[in-house]
């Protein structure tokens, strides 16, 4: 707003152009509006341990009238989820993200539950998921977010984790398939399949059919599948265009780790674009994201060589 020294009064209008700005939005995270004793409102900040008379959301005024810029012009390489975000309630809403306890994941639950979402971390690692749970609720005690266990290379732990997630008796509004290993030796799950096709992709599609019913019922719903653009540099088909089974699940002979990445991001893709076809008439949407080229995250911890590419390539890609 504008003050007139000369007048003594503030207004909305700009002096010169009349534009008008309003106040638009919830309240930031960690802020509680108040009413004191003489019936003036006050505003209380949890996180930094304060109080004010001046509305939090006044340093995100929006114009009265505005012409609705386009998502390319709101949102670009630098923006942060918390930014994203701003102003949004999730209050009342569930989400369940895989790999929350680090890196995308962790940053994805963190602006979730500090915007109101109930968010469950589904992690391989059950101390390190409470640890991310501890982090989040310092940054605001009245978070809603919980640990659970998921073990993507065990199609038996993802099934005991949708049961144990049912058993709750609450809607499911987002589910982020996010949890992925890149780079790593070839090896059998206890399903008797390649660690990297079953973990990126495999866990992720059992999770998500055995959770189909919850879905449906939350509607409106979302599911996030993050991907790469790693998957255009692969195929997952024979000389004769059908889908061959053996490139999903190689043999150790046959088997590269940056190609399995690839193909089991394509098939994130894949994925990705029939579900959505299939669940959208049901209100139920699905979307593939691509997180951006060579994050700085967990991802590259299975080898040396690719920490050191990591490392390399951190101050030209977007920060954690």
């Amino acid at each position: 707003f504008f003050s007139s020294h000369l007048e003594e009064k503030t207004q909305w209008e700009h002096p010169k152009s009349g534009k008008r700005k309003r106040v638009a939005g919830g309240l930031p995270y960690g802020w509680e509006q108040e009413t004191d004793e003489n019936g003036q409102v006050y505003f209380v900040d949890h996180i930094n341990k304060r109080t004010t008379y001046l509305d939090p959301r006044l340093a995100f005024t929006v114009e009265d009238n505005p012409v609705k810029p386009p998502t390319r012009q709101k949102y670009d390489g630098n923006s942060t989820a918390m930014e994203i975000l701003q102003g949004r309630d999730l209050s009342g809403k569930v989400a369940i993200i895989t790999g929350a306890n680090s890196g995308i994941g962790f940053e994805t639950a963190k602006s979730l539950a500090l915007h109101g979402a109930y968010v469950i971390l589904a992690c391989r690692n059950k101390s390190r998921g409470n640890d991310a749970v501890q982090r989040i609720l310092t940054e605001w005690h009245k978070a809603k977010v919980e640990a659970m266990t998921l073990d993507l290379a065990s199609l038996h732990s993802v099934q005991h984790f949708a049961e144990a997630f049912k058993s709750k008796n609450v809607p499911l509004h987002i589910l982020i398939c996010n949890a992925a290993i890149f780079g790593a030796p070839w090896c059998l799950t206890e399903d008797d399949l390649e660690s990297t096709f079953q973990v990126n992709h495999l866990g992720h599609f059992y999770l998500v059919q055995l959770l189909e019913d919850v879905l449906r019922r939350s509607s409106p719903a979302r599911v996030v599948v993050v991907s790469s653009e790693s998957h255009r540099f692969t195929e997952i088909k024979d000389n004769t265009g059908k889908l061959d089974f053996s490139l999903l699940s190689p043999s150790k002979k046959e088997y590269w780790a940056m190609l399995a990445y690839n193909r089991s991001k394509l098939c994130n893709i894949l994925f990705s674009n029939e579900l959505n076809r299939r669940l959208a008439p049901h209100g139920v949407t699905s979307n593939a994201v691509h997180p951006g080229n060579m994050m700085y995250s967990s991802l590259h911890r299975s080898w040396w060589v690719y920490t050191l590419l990591f490392t390399l390539a951190r101050p030209f890609t977007k920060s954690m």
